[in-house]
């Protein structure tokens, strides 16, 4: 086989989970809408189940809807069978997933949820099947073809599961009015997390704090940003507002252009109304800011314009955000 059959083999599997994927507008009827609002106004969890392929799909929806806010269990079909239907409450939804709908587990298992009393949906990709026919609510994932070319192995219909099941927790994200802030507290780890939560407090407050008066001299200046190791300082007043800030390239840009550097105070080469920010601010808003502007370090003011200190681009990059 050669790179040309390869490539088309590949072409044709995305087009046809494409075109499954796309087929799924057409199921998105009443049943679709009665399931967002059965998940929504339930006082339990969303506890979903499959067997083979599908119960490796209940597991990803299970994760999704758990970090985006709706509570949701996973329960393998064959364990619930045997003991595992301890997990389900009165007050839960039971969403079955399954391609035929027909399997032997399944046909054990959805008359035991049925005697609960718990409202039953049923993610099938036969609306004539056993589940179809047993569940209260139908969300429906048929397929035409499979991408396997034997129409065999589960991969238009896993895909077709799996996007349903994105559909529904975007929809009861939406409903619940789930935002970023929330995302935050189900990410706390990894660079995720920190993009989410890590603010500009929690940095700038392990750097030094330098800073000059505005009639300081050369020495002096280059002592406070070499001291640091920040490759700047800020130019202050009395009551530590922020008049300016001083860095090393200014320093080298001066140095090229002036002889006399005995009367240099750091009012005559600070950059004025320099790039700022609160302590308050994500520090991923920080990044954007430093990027925007293609610099390495920003001042952090107060709401009063007090001096507070200064963030520079090593501690984003040491908190993996880069």
């Amino acid at each position: 086989m050669n790179a040309d059959q390869i490539q088309s083999i590949a072409r044709r599997t995305i087009e046809l989970e494409t075109a499954s994927v796309a087929g799924l507008q057409a199921f998105l009827n009443e049943d679709f809408v009665k399931a967002v609002q059965a998940v929504y106004d339930s006082k339990g969890r969303l506890v979903v189940s499959g067997i083979g392929k599908s119960a490796i799909v209940a597991q990803k929806i299970v994760a999704t809807l758990n970090s985006t806010g709706t509570p949701a269990l996973y329960m393998h079909a064959a364990d619930a069978i045997h003991g595992d239907l301890g997990m389900v409450q009165d007050s839960d939804v039971v969403m079955i997933i399954s391609k035929s709908g027909e399997s032997p587990e399944i046909k054990v298992l959805v008359p035991l949820i049925r005697n609960f009393g718990n409202t039953l949906i049923g993610m099938v990709g036969n609306d004539q099947s056993f589940l179809a026919k047993q569940s209260d609510i139908v969300l429906n994932t048929t397929v035409s073809k499979e991408a396997c070319p034997n129409n065999l192995a589960p991969t238009s219909s896993t895909t077709a599961q799996m996007v349903m099941g994105d559909t529904l927790a975007v929809c009861l994200m939406e409903l619940s009015g789930f935002n970023g802030q929330d995302f935050a507290k189900f990410h706390p780890g990894g660079n995720l997390g920190k993009r989410l939560y890590l603010r500009v407090r929690d940095l700038y407050v392990h750097n030094q704090r330098p800073s000059i008066g505005p009639d300081a001299r050369l020495k002096e200046i280059i002592i406070s940003i070499s001291g640091s190791r920040l490759g700047v300082t800020a130019v202050v007043d009395d009551q530590q507002r922020v008049l300016g800030v001083i860095t090393d390239g200014d320093l080298r840009r001066m140095l090229e252009k002036e002889s006399n550097l005995q009367s240099i105070q750091a009012a005559d080469i600070m950059t004025r109304n320099p790039k700022h920010i609160g302590p308050d601010e994500l520090a991923i808003d920080a990044l954007e800011l430093l990027r925007t502007h293609d610099i390495t370090q920003l001042v952090v003011i107060a709401p009063d314009n007090q001096y507070l200190g200064v963030l520079h681009l090593h501690d984003l990059i040491k908190e993996g955000l880069i």
